[in-house]
């Protein structure tokens, strides 16, 4: 049992260190190669920063245990929202006045939804997951449209992980931590969870919506406190958005085509209803600009922990 907690605790760590590797590394790799700082963000960025959730999703169905990827998705995008968010808040109000993220949250509520009508359709398989990636796409091109009308578009410097003056050797260097690292963290969590599963008897699918989720959404976490702690709520807000949309899309996406996820009773019963629930609270504070206050976080974090505690006592 002690070994299997090592496993994750291992496990989390390089999960978060090496994607971190992979995203610069990447990033520095694309601008050397010419390719526009925009395209890098909408893409590069986007995909390595969900890196860790999609090595964990893809490594679980292969090693047949689908509802730690299944579970990790969905507690995920509820982790971000309640947690990632709600803990900023109490640290410092985000202020939603500031905030110009109304078009991606409406992306990422149709996302949810679309997620939710194809899971009732599942188990999830090859076709499932290809309406999620054309949906990815769509999602994609759009962004990339927007931001090129927009006046300030992306910069070097404003891409996470930009190093303009990063050396060949350390660019490579971090492609390989990251590209080495990521599958040993993944293998190493979803081992030690499943096998906590088994021991404390708790299905595979709780332990991806709690452990799991919790942990790939760590990078998250830290990225919003620092933008609440720098007065940055578009930063913390779009953190969580963007994170959503692509582990709907994207993690659910690829993953369905590794092999077939089922879809568990009680998911379809109750938890894609709390993860379109907690989406759905968010519309006062991005459609209708009311700031996300420290009582606001305190609840989303009280809302969190019940949730959570209902998972494991049940």
């Amino acid at each position: 049992m002690l070994m299997d907690i090592l496993y994750v605790a291992i496990g989390l760590v390089l999960l978060v260190l090496a994607g971190d590797a992979l995203v610069r590394g990447s990033v520095n790799l694309s601008l050397r190669l010419g390719i526009p700082p925009l395209i890098v963000g909408l893409t590069v960025v986007a995909f390595g920063t969900s890196a860790p959730e999609l090595l964990v999703s893809v490594s679980a169905i292969l090693d047949g245990a689908p509802g730690i990827a299944l579970g990790n998705v969905v507690g995920s995008n509820i982790a971000n929202i309640l947690l990632v968010l709600g803990i900023p808040a109490i640290i410092s109000t985000i202020h939603s006045s500031k905030l110009g993220v109304s078009r991606g949250f409406i992306t990422m509520l149709a996302a949810t939804a679309l997620f939710i009508g194809l899971c009732f359709l599942g188990p999830i398989t090859w076709w499932h997951a290809a309406v999620l990636l054309v949906g990815l796409g769509l999602m994609l091109t759009d962004n990339f449209y927007a931001a090129r009308s927009h006046r300030h578009a992306t910069r070097e410097e404003d891409l996470e992980g930009a190093d303009p003056s990063a050396r060949w050797w350390k660019i490579i260097a971090f492609l390989a931590a990251g590209l080495i690292g990521l599958p040993i963290g993944a293998e190493l969590l979803v081992n030690g969870a499943t096998e906590m599963a088994r021991v404390f008897g708790i299905s595979e699918t709780v332990i991806g919506l709690t452990l799991v989720a919790v942990g790939t959404s760590l990078p998250e976490l830290a990225t919003s406190v620092m933008a609440a702690l720098k007065k940055q709520p578009d930063v913390a807000v779009g953190n969580v958005i963007g994170s959503n949309v692509f582990n709907l899309l994207g993690i659910i996406g690829v993953a369905g085509f590794v092999g077939p996820i089922p879809v568990p009773q009680s998911m379809l019963a109750s938890d894609l209803w709390v993860m379109a629930a907690a989406s759905l609270l968010l519309i006062p504070f991005i459609l209708m600009r009311f700031n996300i206050t420290r009582w606001v976080g305190i609840v989303f974090v009280a809302i969190y922990a019940g949730y959570t505690f209902s998972l494991v006592a049940l």
